[in-house]
């Protein structure tokens, strides 16, 4: 059973990173650039990794005993 913080680090990591990765789709479907001042390519990319991470941390979180 998680305990009460851990919950809340894995909601809070797993709905940013599910957003960001959201928000970079959109951004990169559309033509739109994801970051501004930023290179479109190096942006999306490291906004794709980023929040694969959150994504990923988040779920970690829930799974820990």
């Amino acid at each position: 059973m998680e305990s009460g913080p851990a919950i809340f680090a894995g909601g809070a990591f797993t709905l940013f990173g599910a957003a960001l990765l959201v928000w970079t789709g959109v951004r990169v479907a559309q033509g739109e650039p994801v970051a501004l001042g930023v290179a479109r390519k190096p942006a999306a990319v490291l906004s794709g990794l980023f929040g694969a991470a959150f994504l990923l941390l988040g779920i970690w979180c829930f799974g820990r005993p």
